[in-house]
This record gives structure tokens, sequence and C-alpha cells, in this order.
């Protein structure tokens, strides 16, 4: 503070601090769904006595079309919580809404106040009576019509002294007439928040969503690559299980210089399709699509019949290239370079990516390599895309993600975009301030009950949870999880369930997953043997012993029960049992208990602890139907016991609902 200058206006006495919600003093956005109610509280307050006047406002960003739109306001309400003030509001459109917090002294409030103390103790008021009227010239200047000739008329009679006195205090005392100068206060010592506050506002799908991955390409006849016609085929599948995105690895063309073989290998044999993710050949980069999936007429046809089964399908978009990409001609600025002048390949020490260059962000033309890949999703968008998997984010600079996100959903604010990041908390967490929709998780590798419970914690309980959605995968092409590995049906219905009703959008990679693939190339690895990524599969998708039907029964469960399309609503229960997992979610009266057995192997049961009010308080038992093996049971109070048997299920998920009324509850009982 420069001790020499005074403030600009010094007058100001109002303090607001600890606005919630707010990330890092408001440097990035809070996340929310179009109709979700955002709750903005901060502590207010100033020196003396004075009552305050405190408002939340709020309105759409400012755009092109609309470079200062007015701000909405709404009235700040105190709180339990000493100088904690409250407001909400609800964005009618989706895009980026911005909100802030001004206060002031409630002049004739305050006036208003002390006058009927005053009144009270019985002590002279004539003068104060002046003053009330001075505060009304003042609110009639600023205000206009009926209230401005309103204020100038109660003025003028509270200074008329031929008016009897109590006459006049009844007249200053009116409520009416304390409402109307709260509308029209004296702005000119108002103190506004310094830090204007954003939030984005996506589309339901933010929220909820449930993702299915394929690779086109393995659902050829007779062993040949699959089309996009192929894959059109396989939607109604899709679909029939109750998945709404369809996520395909990349489409584009497949370099063929340094192509990796099966299972990973170096060197490819005839005939090898190669990985996906190495982009780029002479048939183009990342707006091409691969020949032997089709064209993008063919990719267009595809995209309309997805939609017409209610899926929208989302493209990878992997910001990296093979040798034969275009670009590396065109572009040779845009590749890091070795000590010898050859392009680097990307890596992760020991990990060597033989087939792909990274692009280099910090080359001198990174202003043209920035426009060019927001370039990419601009042309997908052009063709009705709306979701993005982005692979690997986290090894891009951030500031490029902000600015591209940004971008892109200021002209369309409905794309959604998953961040592929499996790497340190700080940055992912970073990735999605910075605008990610929703994010991958450390779930894959959360097993034991109290990782469970602590990880839940701290994606629905902290401060993550306001910029943070998190999207569970059992598997993915590059992760078998260890404790899939053993092939027991059990362990992948425990963790279809745990991701489908922990997480209100969650997906799998498929048909791997419903048909249980579980083998590792060698012990101790955690990925696939013969993996799709690097060659073409054949599934049977027939198989009596595959997992479809009940994937397709929790997927229909998510769709019937609004409590599951939420995280914020969680709640976990206790259980004697470290090996029983129980929780819960409720939404309006749509309540479900969900109780998993942790265990593949053995049967187990624990006492589950419920705390439901309205239905463990009530004092009667209540009813709760297994949506999974339609059994139905009554509980009684809070305490109930729950055994599960992996062989026939390994978890229940309750919907719960009162019994029937009693006698006692009719009328004609008394």
């Amino acid at each position: 503070m420069d001790l020499d200058k005074l403030p600009e206006e010094g007058r100001r006495r109002v303090q607001i601090e600890r606005v919630r919600p707010e990330i890092d003093g408001g440097r990035f956005p809070i996340k929310r769904i179009l109709g979700d109610r955002i709750d903005v509280s901060a502590l207010v307050y100033a020196d003396g006595h004075d009552l305050l006047a405190c408002s939340l406002l709020y309105r759409p960003a400012p755009s092109i079309g609309d470079p200062d739109p007015p701000w909405l306001s709404a009235k700040l309400e105190a709180t339990a919580e000493p100088d904690r003030f409250i407001a909400s509001f609800s964005p009618d459109t989706i895009g980026l809404w911005q909100y802030t917090i001004e206060a002031l002294i409630d002049r004739f409030g305050t006036f208003r106040r002390d006058l009927k103390k005053r009144v009270e103790a019985a002590q002279d008021v004539s003068v104060d009576i002046l003053d009330g009227a001075t505060l009304l010239e003042q609110a009639a200047k600023d205000a206009t019509g009926d209230d401005a000739r309103s204020f100038a008329a109660v003025a003028a009679r509270l200074r008329d002294d031929t008016i009897p006195l109590t006459e006049r205090i009844t007249l200053a005392l009116d409520s009416g007439l304390c409402v109307a100068a709260a509308r029209h206060p004296d702005r000119r010592l108002a103190t506004r928040y310094p830090g204007i506050l954003e939030v984005v506002v996506d589309p339901e799908k933010a929220r909820f969503s449930t993702w299915y991955e394929l690779f086109p390409r393995s659902f050829g006849p007779e062993g040949r690559h699959g089309t996009f016609a192929d894959a059109e085929a396989r939607l109604p599948y899709v679909a029939e299980m109750g998945f709404d995105v369809l996520y395909l690895p990349p489409i584009h063309p497949i370099g063929q210089t340094n192509r990796k073989g099966k299972n990973n290998t170096l060197v490819a044999q005839r005939g090898d399709v190669g990985s996906p993710w190495a982009i780029g050949a002479p048939e183009g980069g990342h707006t091409a699509v691969h020949p032997s999936l089709g064209t993008l007429d063919d990719f267009d046809r595809f995209f309309q019949a997805a939609a017409r089964l209610g899926i929208d399908v989302a493209l990878d978009i992997a910001l990296q290239a093979s040798p034969d990409h275009p670009w590396v001609q065109e572009h040779p600025g845009w590749f890091p370079r070795r000590a010898d002048g050859t392009a680097r390949h990307a890596e992760n020490p020991p990990k060597k990516y033989q087939d792909i260059h990274p692009f280099d962000f910090e080359a001198e033309e990174w202003p043209e390599l920035w426009r060019s890949l927001e370039g990419i999703f601009r042309f997908w968008i052009a063709r009705g895309v709306r979701f993005f998997r982005v692979d690997n984010p986290h090894t891009k600079p951030l500031p490029f993600w902000e600015w591209v996100i940004r971008s892109i959903k200021r002209d369309h604010p409905e794309v959604i975009f998953l961040s592929e990041a499996f790497t340190r908390p700080a940055l992912m967490h970073g990735l999605a301030k910075r605008g990610f929709t929703q994010s991958y998780t450390y779930f894959t590798w959360r097993v034991s009950k109290d990782e469970i419970t602590s990880y839940m914690h701290d994606l629905t309980k902290t401060e993550v949870a306001e910029f943070y959605r998190p999207n569970f995968w059992p598997n993915t092409p590059d992760i078998l999880p260890e404790h899939l590995q053993n092939g027991e049906p059990a362990a992948f219905l425990i963790r279809l369930v745990l991701a489908a009703t922990l997480s209100s959008s969650y997906g799998m990679y498929g048909p791997a997953f419903e048909l249980m693939e579980h083998n590792p190339p060698r012990e101790g690895a955690e990925e696939y043997a013969n993996s799709e990524k690097y060659e073409l599969r054949r599934w049977d998708l027939r198989r009596p012993d595959s997992l479809r039907p009940m994937i397709t029964r929790i997927n229909r469960i998510r769709m019937e029960h609004p409590a599951l399309a939420r995280n914020d609503n969680l709640q976990f229960f206790q259980t004697d049992s470290d090996l029983i997992l129980a929780y819960g979610k409720t939404h309006g009266d749509d309540t479900l208990i969900v109780v998993v057995n942790l265990d593949p192997y053995h049967q187990h049961g624990a006492w589950v602890e419920l705390d439901l009010p309205g239905l463990t308080d009530a004092g009667r038992g209540f009813e709760v139907h297994d949506l999974l093996s339609s059994a139905r049971y009554t509980f009684r109070g809070k305490r109930n016991w729950v055994e599960l048997d992996p062989r026939t299920s390994p978890a229940c998920v309750f919907h719960a609902r009162r019994l029937a009324r009693r006698e006692t509850d009719y009328e004609y009982f008394l």
C-alpha cells in the first residue's frame, strides 16, 4: 500500500470477503448444469451498527453480439452465520455467466430501525423525522415515476410541522415505504466485490452421460477391416444396452512409417493395421477419415443413424502426428527436433512411441499451430460432432487448452470435452479448471472400502466438486486393471455397479468389458494381450456369458432414477465389515440404496446403518426393492442386515419407499 496516496474512494465502508463459490480467487469459473440453482454467499460487514443492503448481481457474459448485458439482481439474505449473506440465481441459457456481489449501507432501513427504538424509549424524535425526510429526498432523485413522486410527497409531509408528530412517525415507520426505499438505495458509496466471477453452464449430458467405446474397424465381416456401415449395424446393440454416447478411437488415416505391429511390437508385418493414434498418412490428417472406414459422407450417415437412436458420437482428438502426417512436411517447425536434426518421437521414458511425433508447443510458430489445432475441433463441429474425448491433454500446455476450449464454447456452448488424463492431481484439476467438461479419474484403481469412500469425499464434498466432473471407467483399451485379470464375472459386476451408481457419468471399453476380456500380455502388466489398439479383433456379441443383460439393466436403472443423475447427493452408510460398501443417493422422492460386496470370491454380510430422513426416522418399516434381482424386502429402522453372495449377485441396488399407510393414517380412525 502506498501510504502517501489516499484511496480512490475512502468513504466506502462496506467490506465483502470470502465469496462462495469462488475458485482460486476467481481465476477460474465454476461449473453448473442448465436449470441448477446457484447459491452464492459472502461475508459482508461494515464498521458500526448500520444495516446493510446486499445484492447478488448476475448476467450472461459479454459477447460480440451483446458487449455489455445488464446486470440482474437478487437480494442477499442473512444466514445463521454472523455477517454471512446468501442468495441464488438460475441461469436460463447454456454458456458463460458472470456473478458478483454489491453491498452498501441501508440508510433508510437503519433510520427506520433506530427511529422505532427511540420512539419506544419515549425520546424526542422531531429532528430524526427531518433526517428521514432528507433520505427520502435523495431517494426521490434516484428513483423515477411513481416511486419518485411518492418519496417527494412523503418527505414534504415529514417536514410539515403542522402535521402532528405522531402522524409523521407513523408515516416514517410505514413498512411499505421502507420496501419502496430499498428499491432505490443511495449507491454513490456502494462497494462492489473486486472480482467478476464466472460460471460455465452446460447441458444436462455434461453431468449425466453413459459412454461406450468401440473400434469400428473390428466389426467387418469375415475378418475384413470394418467400415462405418459395419459400425452402423452395431448401433442398435449399443442403444439397447442403454448407452447415449458412443466414443470412437481416432478414425483418421494411419501412418506406415514405424507402424506398430500386433501387441505393440516395433516391426509391423504385412497386413498389420497399426495404432489409430498414429494419425496421418498421404490420404490426410486430423480432418480426414481412414479410407478403409469409408468417406466423410459415410461418417455423416453413421453419425445421423446414431442420432436417430439417441446416441451422441464422441470423437477422439489426439494432438500428435505420425511421421507420414501431411503437416510433418508442410510445417516442420511444428515438431521438436533432436540434436541430429531428426524429428523427435513421443516418449514417456522408458516408453517410446516410434510411430508418433508430438507437436512442439514452444515453437516459434506456435500461434499458427494453435489456430490449426483449433481448426480440427471446428472441422468436426461443422459436421455435427459435439462430444470430444481428448487424448493425453496433460502433455500439452494448459494455456492452450484454456484458450481453445473457451474459444470453441463461446461459439458452441453445448460442446463437451472429456479429459483423458491419468496424472498428478494438481494437473488433472488444472485441466478441469481450464475448461474440460468431464474428466477421467483414479476410480479405475480405487478398490477397497476406505479408498473408495475417501476418493468420493474428495470428488463430491470438497471444492473440487465445483469444477471437476468425474467420468468413471472400469477399463480402457490401455488399462486392464489387476482386479479384473482374474476373469471372475463378479469382479466385473462389482466394478460396473460402482462406476454406474457412484458417478453420474461413466463409461466402458467394449465389447472387451461385457465379454470379460481379462488376459494381460505378461504378468504384472496392466494392459490387454492382443490389444485392439494394434490389431483387428472379432467379438462374439451373442456369447451366453456376456454381461450385456446386466449392463442393460444397470443403464435402465440409471435412466429411470433421477437420484443417480448427480453426485452432490452421495452419502455413505456405516457397515461393520470392510468388505461391504453401502451408500445412497436421493433426489426428491427418489431414494436408492446401493450395497456392494467388494470381495468377488466369497459371501459376506454386514449390518448397514442407514440415515434416511423420512424413512429411517419414521418409526416404522419401509420397503426396499432390489432393482437387480427384483426381490423385495422390508427394512425396519436404521440398522438392517444385508448379505451378498458374489456367485449370485455381488450387489443390490435398492429402491426405497414408504410402506402403505396404516389404519391410523386415515381420518376415520379418529
